[in-house]
């Protein structure tokens, strides 16, 4: 560290924990991290100038393109392009990218700075008391790829971190302790600086120069700066309230604090605040222990601490919680029991929780409607989607209001069965009847609820999916095949040289037969007059499945694809990309693809929707969907960078998931649909045919599935009900206008007759 010991700096050995720091202060013997020190800067700021939150951005921002940064627009806070992760947990996150079931960097700057909203839910039942916890945050990204030619490494990232805070905020250099770590990261790690300012961490710079291999690791060809910082510390430090909230939400709290009348006692907040860094439950062994040591400290019960912090610490959690709800909302993703969004439910239910506990008349849309005032110059597109997370939050509170009422009926079984109520019950509760536990501890008070119950329930919910194993074929010595289902779409027929043959599997050198891939099922046809069954791609090679082989290897083979099956899994797979389309465009934004699959018989699309679709919505999406067919609009395909499309159409064209590939396919219907996809489909809208939605239902919690054909097969289908309905009117012995009143009739009866078998 050359600049340190430019600029004065010591290297030394924390006596209590052991760690290497660097300081100023010859007299220092522990490094600045809680516990080997406390907070100083609470009342006591050691900045002249006080920087509110959207202003400390600013700050920052300026400092680093002053220095030759490019500032870039935050990444969702749903993590689309990288799908080991449903949310971004770290400015990092936003340049993760696979490749080959790698994970690499794509800088779309370098160096670069970015407000890099973040969403993390392993520290639920700490935010609201520490004082520095959030579900919601900004970290602040300073970023570069340093290749010994462009970007820059170690020496640069201190220095530039020194003069932001000496220059920029203000802070006396002999305030500021950096503290020596090791961080590992995806698959990569390297040696990595904390700075502290009077015991307050306010960045890290990583310094990733080394990728986990199976034998250990190796040196990475690039190196990577990772320097986050989190801004809500940084406007923090400037005021030195007795907690980030207090600062971070200012403009939220102040009308809250009116519109709840809660009490706030700022001088012994400010006392409770010294101490309450400490309670992390994720380091404190027991949480009673530790409120008892602390209310000896302040010369107060236990219980009357308790009853002067709570309320406050509640006030802190809905606006964090709300503030994520905000976020997560507007970039796609709604409360529901599935994958990220059963984190979504669980602190959206946790802030109705304290509201309904503390009998306060609150709504979350009016604090959503706040943060979106408040942070406008920073993130404008909130304001946009307020009325979807209004709509979204109406329809998660009615569904808590509804849990509500049958709170006493539980309760009341529960003290009949006699069963104690312990943590494993409460947990249960919460996942099958989605009963908090703020809410049976009203009706039950002596109820304890352990301090980690969010972040166990959560932890408990995470299920890793089974996949089927299967024994895989070796093709790893067999070369390539070349895809000419691209290139050829209009041809099907073709020859090509049998390269190897597995059992019923025959590898061939080129292929027109496309694989089942991106949820559209395998083309079938013939091989030297031999059924194909099935068709895969296993890494570059593919694979065909043949009955009754009567050819050999080295042998030149004649191949026909099935024509009509080919044109109807194309007509299916363009009628789902406009279905998707209509979806999104009569629900709401929030709608994403959750699953395809695409057939000869139909298609299926399951999309992110909070309820079952209405008969109504069910008729305008087929209405719009075939508006866009009689267009006869073009359906452009074509291929370009990944940077390139992300930066042009945005994270929308991840509809099928991530693609693994720094070159991507793109396919676009004007004014419609883009999205990433290797699909087959047809050239104008015009082709798909009529589009008739079969069925719809509700798969489970948050997850609604279309059934639909078009072209021959929706006519099929259409023929199909006719004749029920000729049916129908032959046994009934109506006309077809009269089917209804026949059937309201026959019901009728029936009950009747129900009634005098009852009797």
């Amino acid at each position: 560290m050359e600049f340190l010991v430019s600029q004065g700096f010591k290297r030394k050995i924390c006596e209590k924990c052991g760690k290497g720091f660097w300081t100023l202060d010859e007299n220092r013997r522990v490094c600045p991290d809680q516990p080997c020190s406390y907070y100083e800067f609470l009342g006591n700021p050691p900045t002249k100038k006080k920087f509110n939150y959207v202003e400390s951005w600013k700050k920052i921002e300026k400092f680093f393109v002053d220095h030759g940064h490019e500032s870039i627009k935050r990444y969702p806070v749903v993590a689309r392009w990288y799908p080991p992760l449903f949310f971004t947990a770290a400015s990092i996150v936003d340049f993760y990218r696979l490749e080959d079931g790698n994970v690499i960097f794509e800088f779309p700057a370098n160096p670069l700075i970015v407000p890099q909203f973040c969403l993390r839910f392993n520290d639920v039942p700490n935010v609201g008391k520490t004082g520095k916890h959030y579900t919601c945050f900004v970290m602040v990204g300073q970023h570069s790829i340093y290749d010994g030619e462009h970007g820059y490494w170690k020496e640069r990232c201190i220095e530039l971190d020194f003069k932001l805070l000496t220059e920029v905020f203000g802070i006396d250099p002999k305030e500021i302790i950096f503290v020596e770590d090791l961080w590992v990261g995806t698959g990569a790690f390297g040696s990595s600086m904390e700075y502290y300012v009077r015991g307050l961490e306010l960045g890290n710079a990583v310094f990733t120069e080394f990728l986990i291999t199976p034998s250990g690791f190796k040196q990475m060809p690039y190196k990577v700066i990772d320097m986050g910082a989190g801004l809500e510390r940084f406007s923090w430090i400037t005021y030195g309230t007795p907690t980030s909230y207090d600062i971070v939400f200012e403009p939220i709290l102040k009308k809250l604090k009116k519109r709840v009348s809660v009490e706030y006692d700022k001088d012994f907040f400010l006392s409770y605040s010294k101490f309450a860094g400490t309670l992390n439950i994720d380091e404190v062994k027991d949480m009673n222990i530790a409120l008892k040591s602390i209310a000896k400290k302040l010369n107060v019960s236990v219980e009357e601490m308790r009853k002067r912090v709570e309320p406050i610490q509640a006030l802190y959690a809905i606006c964090d919680h709300t503030r994520a709800l905000t976020f997560a909302i507007t970039d796609g993703m709604i409360p529901s029991n599935v994958g990220g969004g059963y984190n979504l439910r669980v602190i959206l239910r946790r802030a109705l929780s304290f509201i309904k506990t503390l009998g306060w008349d609150v709504k979350l849309i009016d604090v959503c409607e706040m943060h979106a005032k408040q942070l406008k110059q920073m993130c404008p597109e909130l304001k946009e989607h307020l009325d979807e997370i209004n709509e979204i939050l109406d329809v998660e509170t009615k569904r808590f209001k509804a849990t509500e009422e049958r709170v006493s009926r539980i309760v009341e079984r529960l003290v009949k069965e006699k069963k104690e109520v312990d943590e494993e019950t409460l947990i249960k509760l919460y996942d099958s009847e989605g009963v908090t536990p703020e809410l049976v501890k009203m009706k039950l008070p002596n109820v304890k609820i352990p301090t980690d119950f969010y972040a166990k329930v959560a932890e408990r919910h995470v299920k890793k999916a089974k996949k089927e194993v299967k024994e895989p074929l070796p093709v790893e010595k067999v070369k390539p095949t070349k895809l000419l289902f691209y290139e050829k779409e209009e041809e099907y027929e073709f020859d090509a040289k049998v390269l190897k043959i597995i059992g019923k599997n025959v590898i061939l050198d080129k292929t027109l037969f496309y694989p089942t891939m991106g949820g559209q099922v395998h083309d079938t046809g013939t091989i030297n007059g031999c059924r194909v069954t099935n068709v895969e791609k296993i890494g570059s090679v593919v694979v065909h499945e043949v009955e009754s082989i009567n050819f050999k290897e080295g042998d030149t083979v004649h191949c026909v694809v099935d024509k009509e099956r080919r044109l109807t899994l194309k007509r299916h797979h363009t009628a789902t990309h406009i279905i998707n389309a209509c979806c999104r465009k009569v629900l709401g934004s929030w709608v994403w693809q959750h699953g395809a699959e695409k057939t000869p018989e139909k298609a299926r699309l399951d999309i992110t929707h909070y309820e079952s679709l209405k008969d109504e919505e069910i008729e305008k999406i087929e209405e719009k969907a075939n508006e866009i067919v009689m267009k006869n609009l073009p359906v452009k395909v074509y291929t370009m960078p990944r940077s390139e499309a992300e930066k042009k159409y945005g994270f929308r064209i991840y509809q099928g998931g991530a693609t693994p590939s720094k070159t991507i396919r793109i396919v676009e219907i004007p004014g419609v649909d883009v999205e990433a996809c290797g699909g087959l489909h047809c050239k104008r809208t015009g082709e798909v045919g009529f589009i008739t939605i079969i069925k719809t239902k509700r798969i489970q919690d948050g997850v609604v599935r279309l059934e639909f054909c078009s072209g021959e097969r929706a006519i099929e289908y259409l023929k199909k009900k006719e004749a029920l309905l000729e049916e129908a009117c032959k046994l009934l012995k109506v006309k077809e206008d009269k089917i209804v009143d026949a059937i309201k009739e026959l019901f009728n009866e029936w009950k009747k007759l129900r009634k005098m078998v009852k009797r």
